[in-house]
């Protein structure tokens, strides 16, 4: 079954062609990063124009790397949620008009399930049940896959997202957008023992994670640095930020992998990418015995591989829309809109 799928719901505009949720064929993307880096973020408007301009080009791009034909598309698929509402519009107006016109199913995506769907495509023999942490800018959560359209969220965080703590402490250090890999490179050289940094408290949830206290106290660190006229030893405090972030994360994947016996782990977001993470849950696994499967860093942005893989699972379970598909802004894993 060939997919034609898109992804736009934030800054990467992305059309690619998947077979059977688990072949790429193709995957074309077109960055905005640089355009958004002058901003030092993404600016939603800009973005929205800029998916508008792009979709369309690599639609044609797609067929044309792939050799096939409009006829031989099976379906269309397309993130529906979440995102900035302007630019997931664009995806969901684009996708609904292909299917139209091919008269092909129309398959909504919600975009973390198909960030978890990216380990599909990397590797094979991957089949739920698992766990898997998935990391992003917007998004931080420990989610049961306990069937490829079945999930349950065991916890996630009450305020700020991983990856954009990341991003807010890069961008206040003067890193370019986005902040986290040019934090990751960074600390590579640090000493992480050099700043004593705040971790998250377990709560009533012991899976349910916060970040706004590590990156305020990372923030003010740095304020209070440049307002008495002393240097910040930036690796050691970009190490040290990481290693808070990853203590909050790791430990409770491990709980999580204990309660439920599951003895595979799945990492999935832009936050994957992260060098560190990579590293303590490969060593935490191992402790366990258990398995862990990490999509490339290729496919650990935004890209539409990643809901072509989805798009398949959720085909097969029988979620098709019509021409009433909306987007949404916020909208649970789970379907529910928050």
């Amino acid at each position: 079954m060939n997919i034609l799928s898109v992804e736009s719901s934030c800054d990467e505009t992305a059309v690619a062609i998947v077979r059977d949720g688990r072949e790429i064929l193709t995957d074309c993307i077109a960055s905005q990063v640089e355009l958004h880096r002058i901003y030092g973020g993404v600016v939603p408007e800009i973005a929205s124009r800029m998916h508008i301009e792009a979709i369309y080009g690599l639609a044609d791009q797609a067929l044309e790397r792939t050799g096939l034909s409009r006829q031989d598309l099976d379906a269309v698929a397309v993130t529906y949620a979440p995102g900035l509402i302007g630019a997931v519009l664009v995806g969901v107006n684009f996708a609904k008009a292909a299917a139209l016109a091919l008269n092909k199913p129309l398959i909504p995506v919600h975009h973390i399930r198909g960030h978890i769907a990216a380990n599909y495509l990397a590797c094979p023999d991957l089949e739920p049940p698992f766990l898997c942490l998935v990391v992003s800018g917007g998004h931080t959560m420990i989610v049961d896959v306990q069937d490829y359209t079945k999930m349950r969220i065991l916890g996630t965080t009450l305020d700020d997202a991983a990856g954009e703590s990341f991003d807010k402490v890069g961008r206040v250090l003067g890193m370019p957008y986005p902040g986290g890999a040019a934090l990751d490179k960074a600390a590579q050289q640090g000493d992480e023992s050099k700043y004593d940094l705040p971790r998250s408290r377990q709560g009533t949830n012991p899976y349910d994670m916060s970040f706004s206290g590590l990156k305020t106290a990372t923030l003010n660190l740095i304020h209070h640095a440049q307002q008495v006229g002393e240097s910040v030893d930036i690796p050691s405090l970009c190490a040290s930020f990481t290693a808070a972030v990853s203590d909050t994360l790791v430990p409770r994947v491990v709980r999580a992998l204990e309660e439920t016996g599951y003895r595979k782990v799945a990492v999935a977001g832009g936050v994957a990418a992260n060098s560190r993470i990579r590293r303590d849950i490969l060593a935490a696994a191992e402790r366990l015995g258990a398995k862990v499967y990490m999509p490339p860093l290729s496919l650990c942005g935004d890209n539409a591989a990643m809901i072509g893989s989805q798009a398949y699972y959720e085909y097969l379970a029988g979620n098709v829309a019509d021409m009433s598909l909306n987007a949404y802004a916020t909208k649970s894993i789970l379907g529910e809109t928050l």
